[in-house]
């Protein structure tokens, strides 16, 4: 063997030694969480609700001590494709000037930390691992074009504040509690017009504003009773739904112009 094959072969032994080094100290921590209930019924009288997750930090024996952990929760809803549209005032009537389709994106969003997003981690880190409402890919269709675009655009901003306004986009910099310096807890608002379907919640573990370790788990939420049938109807038998909606919308007027008909 020569000097030359030596040290290549030593230089690779060095890189994959650092490798497993590395390695082994993002998993010094892993991430232990449950969550109260995985799924949520939905019924007539639904009125909304709060989950509850809550979990652990837990260290590998011999793992350094570290002064203190941050934690971000991320939590997404069923995607779907929606519009925010521009309205002026022409002529005393308000009309739709312009509008701006999204695509893909969570009916529900929910970011919830210990401290100020800024105190956790930089604005790069920020942006790479998607934290905080400004940095979630939002993608629109603009022109014939899809993609995000800055915080502050217009229908960006406007699509934000009307799902936050309706309960179903939110940021917390104060949610997630830790009860010891390991163990947190966090909770999960659900409003009354919550979208059905399965929900992914992220959890995320940062010291000293680098990514240490994260989880993922889930929910999902469905309608029961009535409401089921009448989904699973509309979805699965449109004719008959429609036909069915319209005799009863004419039964319906047939009844009141018979109650309040006048002799």
């Amino acid at each position: 063997m020569t000097r030359q094959v030596a040290l290549r072969l030593l230089s690779s032994l060095s890189a994959l030694l650092l490798v497993a080094v590395l390695a082994g100290a993002a998993r010094a921590e892993q991430l232990i969480v449950s969550i109260s209930n995985n799924r949520i019924t939905v019924t007539t009288n639904y009125s909304g609700g709060e989950l509850v997750l809550f979990g652990s930090i837990e260290r590998e024996a011999g793992a350094a001590v570290r002064p203190g952990y941050d934690l971000v929760v991320t939590v997404r809803g069923p995607r779907a494709d929606m519009v925010t549209r521009r309205k002026e005032r022409k002529l005393g009537i308000w009309v739709n000037t312009d509008s701006r389709q999204f695509i893909n994106v969570p009916a529900y969003l929910a970011v919830f930390a210990n401290r100020p997003l800024e105190a956790i981690a930089s604005a790069d880190t920020q942006r790479r691992q998607q934290l905080g409402m400004n940095n979630i890919l939002l993608t629109q269709r603009v022109g014939a074009d899809y993609g995000d675009v800055v915080p502050d655009d217009a229908f960006r901003s406007a699509f934000v504040r009307l799902r936050e306004g309706q309960g179903l986009y939110r940021q917390d910099a104060a949610a997630v509690t830790f009860l010891t310096p390991t163990l947190f807890r966090t909770g999960i608002p659900l409003p009354a017009e919550v979208p059905i379907g399965a929900y992914e919640v992220e959890i995320q573990c940062f010291a000293d504003g680098a990514l240490l370790t994260k989880t993922t788990t889930g929910f999902e939420i469905v309608k029961v009773g009535f409401e089921q049938f009448v989904a699973s109807a509309a979805r699965n038998n449109g004719l008959a739904y429609g036909l069915v909606t319209a005799l009863m919308a004419l039964m319906t007027g047939w009844i009141a112009s018979v109650v309040f008909r006048k002799d």
